[in-house]
């Protein structure tokens, strides 16, 4: 990725465990203003608005905002975003009934979840949004969630993996972590379905960029269908 790139992987350190880890929203410029992927968790918006100035942008260039899933490090602070623009929000209908309060998130405690909100688009795959990066493309990627989605950009030859692939482990890039993933067998079909594309290098939300592509998720689909 160069400088001049028109997709920014914005790096938000938050606390988790006793631990300061970070998560990684991506923006992808279009004509009209930002996709952003992701927003994070609900106490991070001070945050993630400084990672968008530092990239030369404000709250008031997100016109859209694309749900991987609906966890709450990914969807928690979209009600907080929301005081302060107006963004048209997307999700896989799978995740909706999480996000909108019909249904709690399948993770974490029954007393506890992030503010609801309203979404206007139901996102399937296939489905693409033109950008300056060239057509976003949403990849049905179920097993992390029912209705996890990730993001090609193939004239970029970039995937926006949300949480179907991670880069925090000691390998550049990592399979689906079991502890957090509902349907281990409908992640490792989704790793399996990612090696298709043409992929040469990767943002993940836990670990941020990959400097690697379709081979190792080939090599990472083989891996969890041997069941290493």
């Amino acid at each position: 990725m160069t400088d001049d790139t028109y997709v920014h992987a914005l790096t938000i350190p938050i606390e988790f465990g006793g631990r300061t880890v970070s998560i990684t929203p991506t923006a992808v410029e279009t004509d009209d203003g930002l996709i952003l992927v992701d927003a994070g968790p609900e106490p991070a918006t001070d945050r993630l608005e400084t990672a968008l100035a530092d990239v030369g942008f404000g709250f008031d260039d997100v016109e859209r905002v694309i749900l991987t899933h609906h966890d709450a490090d990914h969807a928690g602070g979209l009600a907080a975003l929301r005081d302060h623009t107006d963004v048209t929000i997307g999700a896989h209908p799978a995740e909706i009934p999480h996000l909108t309060g019909d249904e709690m998130p399948v993770k974490g405690p029954d007393d506890d979840r992030y503010p609801p909100v309203p979404v206007d688009e139901e996102l399937t795959d296939g489905e693409e949004f033109s950008t300056r990066a060239g057509p976003l493309r949403v990849v049905e990627t179920p097993g992390h969630t029912a209705g996890h989605i990730s993001l090609s950009l193939p004239d970029e030859r970039l995937l926006l993996a949300g949480d179907a692939l991670v880069a925090d482990e000691a390998e550049s890039l990592s399979g689906p972590k079991p502890a957090y993933t509902v349907d281990e067998d409908r992640a490792a079909n989704s790793v399996a379905s990612l090696a298709e594309l043409d992929v040469e290098h990767v943002i993940c939300h836990h670990g941020g960029y990959a400097p690697c592509g379709s081979d190792r998720i080939h090599a990472i689909a083989a891996s969890l269908q041997d069941g290493d």
